[in-house]
């Protein structure tokens, strides 16, 4: 899908950027997403048919942000909701 000259998976890679700035200072589910997605992206890479594949390893690794930020957000709401 293309969004202004953009495919989705810039758009996310640079949201995932900022986001990786943003929580810069701590340990958090964002940076553990990232390194979890990371790691099973490069091994995904390395057993993929044909050559290594770079794009295919940062795609796990913005997905691994994406889901990283959604268990941020909901521990954020749960923290919230609770007296």
């Amino acid at each position: 899908m293309i969004i202004f000259g953009f495919t989705i998976w810039q758009i996310l890679g640079v949201l995932s950027i900022v986001l990786l700035f943003l929580f810069w200072s701590s340990r958090n589910s964002i940076w553990g997403g990232m390194t979890g997605g990371g790691l099973i992206g490069i091994i995904a890479a390395l057993f993929k048919h044909g050559s290594f594949d770079w794009y295919y390893a940062a795609k796990f690794a913005i997905t691994g942000v994406m889901i990283g930020l959604l268990f941020d957000l909901w521990s954020f709401i749960i923290n919230k909701i609770r007296p």
